[in-house]
């Protein structure tokens, strides 16, 4: 949930009847009054999920996976059926310079709206809710105000944010840090996609339509999530015939690179952290050559920042070490010793921890903690960002 601006105080006006979420929300009469339609809920979710359908896993029905990548065919059909159904629900649409698409239902008074939402791109084999339920869930509080006639004090909306998931263009959640101001706008348009034509977000948004011309901004948007930062390393060696060079006279950059991704997975491990491997190009990319350079996508992630520097710090001075041909970590062991490598970093995407406003926190809390009880409900940090 988005808070751009009012309190989490919506008043609700239905039957000449005044109810405000935060102080008589909790009452049991008038919760089940108001509810959400299960049925219809999931309907919509399968309902988008033929737009980018992945492999079968299952017998049933809705038994698939999904492949929708941001700014893709499929992509543009899901964004179309958001922009028709909250338009038909009484939403005025927007669409800033990103694709970012608000849907805003307007409240008795004029003010920021309080918005809901997530994305509807997913990874190449991802699944049918991370992401579709944010947007699918924002869609049914409409239905069900709509249904019961209730007008917000406030204006609230839903959001369908462009390339959230980072999986074609690689950095994660670039179109929402284009309008928190914390990623510049011409970055983000120049972003290539990985693999494929290579084409840019711009080029991309242009094709299927969704190139709006609202400004890519924001006025306030606290957010809550775990630091991460993506970094692409270039491991550079020889290139060298494997049948005719031995192990002491190789400058395997494959071999060295492997070594440093075990290595991430340990030392994150130490500190409480992730680490991960995503994306590996391997040159030239023959099964009779000894790879020379080698290229590969690091994630590291932590609950704060200084934790997350450290590990960043620590990972940099071993990484340097392996690439020379020293043995840490035991990483050598019943090995033959070679050439040594060359290593680059690039940073590509830093986010740093941030918290959620403490009001924000407690009004969800309490909300989840009133409806599904105490040991039913647990704070946690958003690990996906």
């Amino acid at each position: 949930m988005f808070k751009t601006g009012q309190a989490c105080n919506i008043a609700l006006k239905r039957e000449e009847r005044h109810f405000s979420l935060s102080s008589r929300w909790r009452n049991a009469r008038i919760r089940n009054e108001i509810q959400i339609n299960q049925e219809r809920l999931l309907k919509d979710i399968h309902y988008t999920c033929q737009w980018g359908t992945g492999p079968r896993w299952g017998s049933g029905v809705n038994d698939t996976g999904m492949s929708r990548l941001a700014l893709t065919d499929t992509d543009r059909q899901a964004r179309d059926w958001f922009v028709d159904t909250t338009r038909s629900l009484g939403c005025k649409v927007s669409i800033d310079a990103m694709g970012n698409i608000f849907a805003v239902r307007t409240g008795k008074k004029d003010g920021p709206p309080t918005f809901a939402g997530s994305h509807m791109d997913t990874q190449p084999s991802g699944g049918r809710y991370d992401g579709i339920l944010g947007v699918c869930a924002g869609v049914e509080m409409l239905r069900v105000l709509q249904e019961n006639k209730l007008e917000p004090e406030f204006p609230i909306g839903v959001i369908n944010w462009t390339n959230e998931e980072g999986a074609r263009f690689p950095i994660s959640m670039v179109a929402s840090g284009v309008w928190a101001g914390k990623i510049p706008l011409a970055k983000a348009h120049s972003l290539q996609e990985v693999g494929g034509e290579k084409r840019n977000m711009k080029q991309e948004l242009e094709r299927i339509g969704y190139l709006g011309e609202t400004e890519a901004s924001f006025h306030a948007m606290p957010i809550g999530v775990q630091a991460y930062r993506w970094h692409t390393i270039t491991v550079k060696g020889q290139d060298c015939h494997t049948g005719t060079t031995d192990f002491v006279n190789r400058s395997d950059a494959l071999l060295g690179a492997a070594k440093m991704i075990l290595h991430s997975h340990r030392l994150a491990t130490k500190y409480s952290c992730l680490a991960s491997t995503g994306i590996l190009e391997v040159t030239p990319g023959s099964t009779n050559t000894v790879p020379g350079t080698v290229r590969f996508s690091l994630d590291i992630r932590a609950g704060d920042d200084d934790r997350l520097m450290q590990l960043e710090g620590h990972l940099k001075a071993d990484v340097d070490k392996i690439a020379k041909g020293e043995d840490v970590g035991n990483l050598n062991d019943g090995g033959s010793p070679g050439r040594s490598c060359s290593v680059q970093w690039a940073l590509e995407a830093p986010s740093t921890a941030l918290r959620f406003h403490v009001d924000c926190i407690n009004c969800v809390s309490q909300s989840a903690r009133d409806i599904f009880g105490e040991h039913l409900t647990h704070v946690m940090t958003s690990g996906a960002g």
